[in-house]
């Protein structure tokens, strides 16, 4: 059971006026019924991440912290995109594409998007991060807390926290808010790399600190 100690940490971490919820690649063209990794898509649903994800950005909304969605897309003609690993190659084979202005990289239901959300879009690389304007959108947010969820635990989602940390932000990963596949590879990800680097929660501990009336000048973390 999680100390005391530990509640009032996580609860400095999560304050609002510092914090933003970051989810990753939870567009239709990959964790939606049409998805262009269908096995991936399947856990994302049944693992309870997605609905939890949506859980925490409604909760986000009514709290006052910011949310912003990552969103990975191409252009038809794929100039700008990477071509130098295998993973690029095979995306461009699926049958189901992210192009941008498509149906594809909106992000997914039960997920909902406010008109004070922040959409994020790249064309490149595996990082939700690196080489697009999330960083100078977080400093000019004042975010010193960044809670990452999404897809998918094997890539996007350990870059994301691998470049926030570099960047100097504090990473939180709900692990009941990321899913990747296999299935059991999330928690093993979660285990033997996260943990090491962020702060590891659920999905309930994040509602229940948002949902709570804050002390007036409380503390946040140095």
């Amino acid at each position: 059971m999680p100390s005391r100690q530990s509640h009032e940490r996580l609860a400095a971490l999560l304050d609002p006026a510092t914090t933003v919820l970051l989810t990753v690649e939870c567009q239709q063209g990959v964790v939606g019924p049409d998805s262009a990794l269908p096995e991936l898509a399947a856990i994302a649903r049944s693992s309870g991440a997605l609905p939890n994800i949506a859980r925490l950005v409604a909760a986000a909304h009514e709290s006052g912290v910011q949310v912003m969605h990552a969103v990975a897309e191409s252009r038809p003609d794929g100039r700008g995109g990477n071509r130098n690993a295998r993973l690029f190659h095979a995306a461009a084979r699926l049958p189901v594409q992210q192009h941008t202005g498509s149906t594809a990289v909106r992000v997914a239901p039960p997920i909902e998007v406010a008109d004070e959300d922040l959409v994020v879009r790249r064309l490149h690389g595996l990082s939700p991060l690196a080489g697009t304007d999330v960083d100078p959108l977080l400093r000019n947010l004042g975010c010193r807390t960044l809670v990452v969820t999404g897809v998918s635990a094997n890539i996007a989602v350990p870059n994301a926290v691998f470049d926030a940390v570099n960047l100097g932000y504090t990473a939180v990963v709900p692990a009941d808010a990321i899913a990747g596949v296999p299935a059991e590879y999330t928690p093993a990800m979660v285990r033997n790399t996260l943990a090491l680097v962020a702060t590891v929660t659920t999905t309930d501990a994040v509602l229940g600190n948002w949902k709570r009336p804050r002390r007036q000048g409380a503390a946040t973390p140095a």
